[in-house]
């Protein structure tokens, strides 16, 4: 089963090493990127992924008002929170608007086959 992936981050440099990395997994494909949290809701619309990587801190819409309209509105579509800032605040409320898990962005150094199973495993629980 091939897993739609949706990546929503506000660097476009992390948007591109993730989809460089979910790309060595040939059962992870990244249909979109999203650059703000209303564009990630309007694309969750569009292409209805089974994943949402979603950084929380964005311009326009920020990444936990973003995770809470989309799992109120497509419940199947599970949303990863990536943060570089694990202040408590963010996480907690990640947490409360759906998010499964807050998250580091992987960096060149942590990059292992241990985060595309995660990747699958959090879109087998939708």
């Amino acid at each position: 089963m091939v897993i739609r992936i949706l990546i929503a981050d506000d660097h476009s440099v992390v948007r591109q090493g993730l989809r460089m990395f979910l790309a060595l997994d040939p059962d992870l494909n990244v249909v979109g990127e999203a650059g703000d949290g209303a564009e990630a809701l309007r694309l969750v619309r569009e292409l209805r992924p089974d994943v949402v990587l979603m950084d929380l801190i964005m311009p326009v819409m920020d990444g936990i008002t973003a995770t809470q309209t989309i799992r109120e509105g497509f419940p199947d579509t599970e949303v990863v929170a990536l943060t570089s800032v694990l202040e408590d605040a963010s996480v907690v409320g990640a947490i409360r608007a759906g998010a499964i898990a807050p998250s580091r962005p992987p960096s060149t150094a942590r990059l292992n086959t241990s985060s595309s199973a995660s990747v699958r495993s959090m879109a087998a629980s939708a």
